[in-house]
């Protein structure tokens, strides 16, 4: 668990409207910067970036956060991965509690992973000035319908067809960096004696693989002229690991934002086929199955993916290994469904014969993962017998404890249960379901604490914009805080807490990052203040003690008014009143 406090140092360093910039362009607009929405479609700029509270908001489509927000929501990273992404540029190592690699050899792995990034950088670029002057790789390329800036889009090239091109590029062509990138191979003789170094990489249309965050981290190389293997793929390195990357995310990120959803093919050239013929949204897996991380990275993006696989034996054995790797991830508010065209067909050849209008219908029409499943597991099974039901049933076991207890998992076992007839109860205690839905009383949610309101919201409000407000707030005005509003005492309580955690440094941002899980009282108050324009800190200093020494005199008043009608019979009362009058009057002259 990264510590909170790496957490506030990293947000005081880095600087939000450079990341944003990075992604978005900005231009300068009063106190904020402007640019058009990257999270939805629009053609006028709603989104903006204050460089004083460190924070993005649109207020078109309402998407908001702090600079790590910004890359998990823009790169589909993970928390751990934004945060050392900008770690890296500002020149932090993320502390690793379980981290027991000594400083010297993390370093040391750090500086090998930019080599391997510059190596593979510069092949990338060669390749590309290659493809200009080689006219086998464009006629194929041509061929296949593509324009040449659909190829400068994807950043195709062609590898020439000699054993050691790159040494143009690299003088020193023995560097081990260009093995451990998988650019070239050493040729050993039978007693493990080196012999020649030659290129992986030969007469072939080059696709590179980018990474999230651009950067080329392997290529496939594709054959012009029916040699085999027809692709040929960067081998597992440092950088790159098939089972984790996806070809084309990285361009397709936008376009899949505005289309609404992914397309996952099966290839290289499908991809960049459907870019060219209407469909920037498509992606690959890299020649391996569809697994658990590649749905994570895809549902990061999007609620909705789309796998396409070709209508033969191959492309349904790909469509059962993609639904077992979803089912981890299935959820109520998440759509997988599958898109199976003709056996003589894939997405590019569909595209160019039916036309656009005819696959997006497909799309549409792609069958719900819910129906895949039950599909799948019925198979050629005789539902007229008990052995064919009870065959389904052991099919289907694995897949249902797959699945997170979720309204979808509900009712697929009662799909489930209505074609073996049996019930939704019988098949959970069957199957041992976890957190069974279906055979126990579903407890009531617990009720959602209220949003503040008045005074006390107000309070809370201003700490939540300007954490160092928390300093001129003391015991007594906690405690009136408390007293008047119970419920909102716990809230206040957790936020003071946690900037007097964060100390001096407190900001807006780091603060937000501090209250992610904090709840939805939070997050909407959260949401209005990136809406908000700025305001000087004298006055908003004035507006917190005016709300603190009205939230005391309401206090205040309370108790007097609770003693006033006790008749004040004893000595002890008496002079507890008087103090609070004293108190009261005191506080009336700020």
């Amino acid at each position: 668990m990264i510590p909170q406090s790496f957490i506030q140092d990293l947000l005081n360093r880095v600087d939000i409207v450079d990341v944003v910039g990075r992604y978005v362009p900005l231009k300068k607009g009063g106190a904020n910067f402007m640019g058009l929405c990257p999270f939805h479609n629009e053609k006028s700029p709603s989104f903006t970036v204050s460089p004083t509270k460190q924070f993005y908001h649109c207020f078109g489509c309402g998407a908001h956060g702090t600079a790590i927000s910004f890359l998990i929501e823009y790169s589909g990273l993970g928390f751990v991965d934004a945060v050392k992404d900008l770690a890296q540029g500002v020149g932090m190592t993320v502390p690793d509690n379980d981290d027991k690699i000594p400083p010297a050899q993390r370093a040391e792995y750090q500086a090998k992973s930019l080599a391997l990034s510059d190596v593979m950088t510069r092949a990338c670029d060669f390749y590309r000035q290659q493809l200009r002057a080689a006219p086998p790789a464009i006629d194929y390329l041509k061929g296949r319908g593509l324009t040449g800036e659909i190829a400068a889009r994807f950043g195709l090239g062609y590898s020439p067809d000699e054993w050691d091109s790159l040494r143009g590029v690299f003088p020193d062509y023995d560097i081990e960096a260009l093995v451990e990138a998988g650019l070239v191979i050493d040729k050993s003789d039978d007693n493990g004696a080196h012999r020649k170094r030659y290129d992986r990489f030969r007469h072939r249309v080059m696709f590179p693989i980018r990474n999230t965050k651009g950067q080329v981290i392997g290529f496939g190389g594709r054959v012009m002229d029916g040699g085999e293997p027809k692709y040929l793929n960067s081998p597992e390195t440092p950088l790159f690991q098939k089972g984790s990357e996806l070809y084309g995310l990285f361009e397709a990120r936008q376009a899949i934002r505005e289309a609404g959803y992914a397309l996952v093919t099966e290839g290289y050239m499908d991809v960049v086929a459907l870019a060219q013929l209407g469909f920037p949204q498509a992606v690959a897996t890299l020649g391996t199955a569809c697994t658990p991380i590649h749905v994570q990275k895809l549902l990061r993006q999007t609620d909705q993916v789309i796998f396409s696989f070709d209508g033969d034996k191959a492309g349904r054995r790909a469509a059962r290994r993609a639904l077992e790797a979803c089912l981890p991830h299935a959820s109520d508010n998440k759509v997988i469904r599958f898109l199976f065209l003709p056996t003589e067909h894939d997405p590019d050849s569909y595209v160019r014969e039916m036309g656009a209008d005819a696959f997006e219908q497909q799309i549409q029409e792609a069958m719900p993962l819910s129906q895949f499943l039950l599909k799948e597991v019925i198979g050629e099974s005789d539902l007229s017998t008990p052995e064919g039901r009870a065959r389904v049933q052991f099919d289907a076991k694995p897949m249902l404890q797959a699945l997170p207890p979720s309204g979808l998992r509900l009712q697929i076992v009662r799909s489930l249960a209505g074609v073996t007839q049996s019930t939704p109860g019988e098949i959970e205690a069957l199957f041992d379901l976890a957190k069974p839905i279906a055979r126990v009383k579903v407890a009531p949610p617990k009720s959602k604490r209220m949003a503040p309101v008045g005074l006390e919201r107000q309070i809370i409000r201003l700490l939540v914009a300007h954490p160092r407000l928390g300093a001129e707030l003391d015991d007594d005005a906690l405690r009136a805080v408390a007293h008047l509003a119970p419920d909102q005492a716990q809230m206040l309580k957790q936020l003071v807490d946690a900037i007097r955690d964060m100390g001096e440094q407190a900001s807006f941002a780091s603060l937000v990052e501090h209250l992610r899980e904090a709840g939805d009282g939070f997050d909407t108050m959260i949401a209005e203040i990136a809406a908000e324009t700025e305001s000087e800190f004298e006055l908003v200093q004035i507006e917190m003690s005016s709300a603190v020494r009205q939230c005391k005199i309401r206090a205040v008043d309370e108790e007097l008014q609770r003693l006033a009608s006790t008749n004040l019979g004893n000595e002890e009362l008496r002079n507890r009143y008087r103090e609070l009058s004293q108190y009261k009057e005191m506080l009336k002259r700020g």
